[in-house]
């Protein structure tokens, strides 16, 4: 349960709670100039957004269960990197917009009030809101096959706690750093990406071998610190499937014999994007 409860409650709590913001910014910004009434269209625009995300993942875990072994692998690769795609993709958006966010949201609020556009209104909801959804979606694609209930509970988990703070995001927006929600919410991408980087490789190594390819070096296990069974046939703490194991293979990508390139892959992101996010909002005359 845990190798898919952390990593989609965490990942829930993030999206929806980033997508509860924007809708907050723009709910009460639109009370605040006085046109109370149009809030509807920004909740109707959520709304829909959060359906067509539903629909998405259910229509993926259709496709996904009526795939062949090396198949499935395949698709858990693509639909990993992808998701790391679209998670880095989130993280330069948010070093970008970090600063600026509020103000860009109500200059747009601004521009389809004045000019009746309550369609533009309901369309800036549902893209901030759909954005989320599908990284949410590309994300728990992955942790719902390795453990479906514990993904299941996670979601649930993570979206009660984001419905009790979007009512306190509604009256205290204007108290929320947004820079610092970003920066911080920015290490647990990093975290999650990495570890869905090595998984994404990790399966298309196995699906390429399977399908008679060698990878030579880069294929190979440099090290396997997997204990072997316990004597009642359970896995030890420190197995990548026991108590522990699971719980930092979940939080942090632990692979307990990994391929040479799944190795590479993983520390390289972290050296990458793990630099630009700290140079971006941790830089020398911040601290």
């Amino acid at each position: 349960m845990f190798e898919g409860f952390i990593p989609s409650l965490v990942i829930t709590f993030r999206e929806a709670l980033e997508a509860a913001l924007i809708v907050a910014i723009m709910v009460t910004y639109l009370k605040k100039v006085g046109k109370g009434e149009l809030t509807r269209y920004a909740y109707l625009g959520s709304g829909a957004a959060v359906v067509i995300s539903l629909v998405l993942g259910v229509a993926i875990q259709m496709v996904y269960g009526g795939m062949s072994d090396v198949n499935s692998e395949l698709f858990e690769g693509v639909a990993s990197l992808t998701a790391v795609v679209v998670l880095t993709y989130m993280i330069f958006w948010m070093t970008k917009h970090s600063k600026n966010i509020r103000g860009e949201l109500q200059d747009k609020i601004d521009i389809a009030v004045s000019q009746g556009e309550l369609f533009s209104i309901a369309s800036l909801a549902f893209v901030a809101v759909f954005r989320e959804g599908l990284e949410t979606v590309l994300f728990l694609t992955t942790t719902f096959v390795q453990d479906a209930a514990g993904t299941i509970i996670g979601v649930i988990a993570g979206t009660a706690i984001v419905l009790v703070l979007a009512v306190l995001l509604m009256r205290g927006t204007y108290q929320l750093d947004i820079k610092k929600f970003f920066g911080y919410t920015s290490i647990l991408l990093i975290v999650f990406s990495a570890g869905l980087a090595g998984y994404g490789v990790h399966e298309l190594i196995e699906a390429g071998e399977n399908m008679g390819y060698d990878f030579g070096v880069m294929g190979q296990k440099p090290y396997d610190i997997n204990p072997p069974l316990n004597p009642d046939g359970t896995y030890p703490i420190l197995h990548e499937k026991g108590g522990v194991g699971s719980i930092l293979k979940a939080l942090v990508g632990y692979d307990g014999n990994p391929e040479w390139l799944r190795i590479i892959v993983y520390l390289g992101y972290w050296a990458v994007i793990g630099t630009y996010v700290f140079r971006a909002y941790w830089k020398p005359r911040d601290i």
